[in-house]
């Protein structure tokens, strides 16, 4: 990604920025981190918007153990992940997960307690019900660091969300698990003004008739 603020502006922007923490009945906000994610949020939820993402898993020795690619689409919440020979399609309410390999898809409704990890849109879209912010720093390239702490219990602990402070584009997500592992994801060809239809969200099952489909609804 292009570096969008020059050294200086960002020395100078750094000394203005400080904790903000708004006291609620409903606990601390952290201003500086609801600024950066209402942007990110927002830039997300714009219109329909494409991005690919790299995701790569480490053990607690940091050494790598998987790494896959992804491309995902998203609109306000309907979005399709596409990754190696599987695609997930979810229209809001149910998803749709379809694995060329086995020739099935399995469709699910949605819970208010599921997260898909594979989707940083969705995460950012969803972050004030699901999780507490915190602002960490803004670095020297323009990028502001968040960290989100979910308010439920998880099987991670954290996740870390670097954004660009002035587009408000996603630039990664680490994933930190409470077994000392750790998800990295980084976002790349975002397009924010991408082209498409609700019928991309839903799997079409007109096309592959001879796909076997598991209804878990």
């Amino acid at each position: 990604m292009k570096q969008f603020l020059s050294f200086l502006l960002l020395c100078c922007s750094a000394l203005v920025v400080s904790a903000q923490i708004t006291h609620t009945s409903k606990g601390a906000v952290d201003q500086n981190a609801e600024t950066i994610l209402k942007k990110a949020s927002d830039k997300i939820s714009s219109g329909v918007v494409s991005f690919n993402v790299t995701m790569v898993n480490k053990d607690a020795n940091k050494k790598e153990t998987a790494r896959m690619q992804a491309s995902v689409t998203y609109s306000k919440g309907k979005y399709h992940v596409s990754f190696k020979d599987n695609e997930i399609y979810c229209d809001g309410t149910a998803t749709w997960h379809w694995n060329k390999e086995s020739n099935e898809v399995v469709v699910n409704k949605i819970t208010d307690s599921e997260d898909d990890l594979m989707n940083p849109a969705l995460i950012l879209t969803n972050y004030k019900k699901n999780f507490k912010s915190k602002y960490i720093r803004q670095e020297q390239n323009g990028n502001a660091i968040v960290d989100l702490t979910p308010k439920k219990s998880k099987s991670y602990y954290k996740i870390r969300f670097t954004i660009n402070a002035k587009s408000g584009i996603i630039q990664s997500m680490e994933l930190y698990n409470y077994d000392s592992s750790r998800g990295e994801y980084t976002v790349s060809k975002f397009n924010g003004s991408a082209k498409g239809g609700d019928e991309q969200f839903t799997f079409p099952k007109e096309k592959y008739p001879n796909v076997e489909i598991i209804d878990m609804r």
